[in-house]
């Protein structure tokens, strides 16, 4: 379990415009790197299209694993957006997850985004650190 997952600043922007851009719809993708921090945010279609769900495009979700593997990486995080909130893991968040890695859910009041994460482990949720690193 990773109880603090480290990012630069740039991952934290690269997710923040990608959420706010697909806004009012839910956005997805997944975080890249070693052991407990992040080197790559690689987005992925939500193919759901949906404000309340996400579904991770097939192609995408398997072209971004195997661009993880070529470069020697692993899956570390997912991200999505949650535009209408809640700021946690929602129950089918819960119900559905199925990787063992950081989960980080960007949440929105009004025009502000904030992002947290999670680690989720048969049906229990434990918020993780999120700690940004000087570039």
């Amino acid at each position: 379990m990773i109880k603090v997952l480290k990012l630069r600043s740039k991952h934290l922007q690269a997710m923040h415009r990608y959420v706010s851009a697909q806004a009012p719809l839910e956005a997805c993708g997944l975080l890249a790197g070693k052991q407990d921090s992040v080197e790559t945010v690689l987005r992925v279609r939500n193919s759901d299209q949906s404000p309340v769900r996400f579904r991770m495009d097939a192609q995408e979700q398997y072209n971004a694993f195997e661009w993880i593997d070529a470069h020697g990486l692993d899956l570390v995080g997912i991200f999505h957006s949650h535009p209408s909130g809640p700021e946690t893991a929602s129950s089918t968040d819960v119900a559905e997850a199925a990787y063992e890695v950081v989960h980080v859910i960007w949440s929105r009041t009004g025009q502000r985004w904030s992002a947290r994460g999670f680690w989720i482990d048969k049906g229990q949720v434990s918020e993780v650190s999120l700690q940004v690193l000087p570039e």
